[in-house]
């Protein structure tokens, strides 16, 4: 394969003003390397002296003449495609003015942004830089990044410093990703100022006092009406999180759209819905109450969601149920924190009346499956709301959401499509209650509330919400958490109707240009880093592969031309 290094080149290229010509650079013939390494398989006849070798490669001066080649293997250009002229004015001057330059590898641009002109970067400096995007250290796809980079310190004399060589061994398994974050390519490119927004939110929030802390299950009554936190995740795995985000607290109703779009993922749409309506019913979480065909009115009151609970691994018992429901929603948290409160659960089951009466009506009106076990699809019910999660493992669950059943930080498909979409649309009609229909005016994206006063809320293909604080309004929702999701689509247009045409703007933080966001991180189109780097003239012609003894099933040759003599 051929090869053009030139890292001195590259320095100079990192270091120069982007307004300055590259004739200019090659004018410093000092900058240069005097040798350019070329694997043996170069054309004969094009180099004019051989030297001595380096790392079992030989070392050639090129010619004085004005042509010579080198290759990028990332096979993300066709090389049969025709040559693109940037514009009129571009393609009028290419002849007598084309700009030679450097294609430099992803591991090199990414060293050269980060180092600023430096030989050597300090770690902490990569992991702010990484942190800024709204990527983890902790994410599971940089796993292999972070465990090179504390093997590479460890063997460095002073355990901080990373010169280009360490930088690249550190990164070179999850480039393509870092690119992309690096590159601004997620879908909030400038995370750090939304976040600051979230901040200013939350603090505005934080100043509400009102509202009770539940009390009729006595384990929820045990929690400090202070407590407020807010988790994010975006469908590019970017995180922020503050206030009490680590605080573990069950979830309530908030599980129920996570149990049926499980339910709606095993069985499919209209098996489920031949037990349960799609309907709001219009009256309290907990009335015993059906609609005109005796169904409950939809998954997301408590009538509903036990029947829903009924569908869950039939056949199966209450054990092997409860940890399939266990290992489904670990999936949709990408592994983070998903817990149990058995005391809650005994709480919440010695307070049941109301659900065991529900439970009696629904098996009255032949609700369930045949052959159900009532009295055990209850405690299932009792002991999926007493999951416990934390605001940062919630936000994953509604980031899978928003993304479609696949979860960000792992990749993994958990959902079918089907099932998303349908409880997306439920959570929008019907999910906060007596609230549902100001909540879906007002704010106008999917939600579920619970009595625990989380608040699970979805911006479809951005990202997953959670808000947690106890203290609950009159109709059983987080005062705090209301107030949020309200200033949220108040300051940004995430609105399900914001983006209709000739609306006043609010702030989008989202890609501009209307740009397709990439689901899958695949080969980067260099000529695209060439732009980024302002390097405005076309520099880098495509080749016809017959000019080089290679295979070129995945090789695009580039040739640098116009070159100025004598460097």
């Amino acid at each position: 394969m051929l090869q053009f290094r030139a890292s001195l080149v590259l320095k100079e290229l990192f270091q120069t003003s982007p307004k300055r010509l590259f004739s200019d650079i090659i004018g410093h013939k000092k900058t240069f390397p005097k040798a350019y390494i070329y694997s043996a398989a170069y054309p004969a006849g094009r180099i004019s002296k051989l030297k001595s070798g380096c790392n079992g490669r030989p070392f050639f001066l090129p010619l004085a003449g004005r042509r010579f080649l080198c290759t990028k293997t990332e096979g993300s250009i066709d090389s049969t495609e025709p040559v693109k002229k940037d514009d009129s004015v571009q393609e009028a001057t290419a002849d007598r003015r084309r700009k030679a330059g450097i294609m430099p590898s992803l591991e090199d641009l990414l060293f050269y942004s980060i180092a600023e002109g430096q030989e050597r970067i300090p770690a902490h400096k990569f992991i702010t830089a990484l942190k800024a995007t709204g990527l983890r250290t902790g994410d599971p796809r940089l796993k292999e990044c972070m465990d090179m980079l504390k093997v590479t310190l460890k063997s460095t004399s002073d355990g901080v410093m990373l010169d280009r060589h360490l930088f690249k061994k550190c990164v070179q398994s999850n480039i393509v990703l870092l690119t992309q974050a690096f590159r601004k390519k997620f879908v909030i490119p400038d995370f750090q100022p939304f976040a600051s927004n979230i901040d200013a939110l939350y603090e505005k929030a934080r100043n509400l006092s009102g509202g009770l802390v539940a009390d009729y299950i006595p384990q929820l009554a045990k929690f400090s009406p202070d407590l407020w936190a807010v988790s994010l995740c975006t469908v590019d795995g970017q995180r922020h999180t503050v206030g009490d985000t680590k605080v573990p607290f069950c979830l309530q109703s908030c599980v129920k759209p996570l149990k049926y779009a499980i339910a709606v993922h095993d069985h499919g749409t209209e098996y489920v819905h031949r037990f349960i309506g799609k309907e709001p019913s219009g009256l309290r979480f907990n009335k015993l109450f059906l609609d005109e065909d005796d169904k409950p009115h939809n998954p997301m009151v408590n009538a509903g969601a036990i029947v829903c609970t009924s569908l869950i691994k039939q056949g199966a018992s209450n054990a092997e149920k409860f940890d399939y429901m266990m290992n489904f929603l670990k999936k949709m948290a990408g592994n983070e924190y998903v817990g149990f409160s058995n005391a809650t659960f005994q709480s919440e089951r010695e307070s049941g009346d109301r659900n065991f009466a529900i439970g009696y009506y629904l098996k009255e009106k032949k609700c369930f499956p045949d052959g159900t076990d009532m009295t055990g699809v209850l405690d299932l019910y009792f002991q999926l709301c007493s999951i416990e999660v934390t605001c940062e493992s919630a936000s994953v669950m509604a980031a899978t959401l928003a993304n479609g059943g696949f979860c960000p930080i792992t990749g993994e498909r958990v959902l079918s499509p089907e099932s998303v979409r349908d409880t997306l649309s439920l959570m929008h009609s019907c999910g906060m209650y007596d609230f549902s229909g100001q909540f879906a005016f007002h704010v106008g994206l999917p939600a579920k509330s619970g009595v625990s006063g989380g608040i699970l809320l979805v911006v479809p293909n951005v990202m997953g919400i959670m808000c947690w604080s106890p203290p609950l309004d009159k109709l059983g929702n987080s005062v705090r958490g209301i107030q949020f999701c309200t200033d949220l689509v108040s300051l940004f247009n995430f609105h399900n109707y914001d983006n209709l045409r000739h609306f006043a703007k609010k702030l989008d933080p989202r890609r501009e240009g209307g740009e397709q966001r990439q689901y899958s991180f695949g080969p980067l189109d260099y000529e695209s880093l060439q732009k980024e780097l302002v390097l405005k003239d076309t520099m880098w012609t495509k080749v016809s592969p017959t000019e080089c003894n290679e295979d070129h099933s995945t090789t695009v040759v580039y040739r640098m031309e116009n070159i100025e003599e004598g460097f």
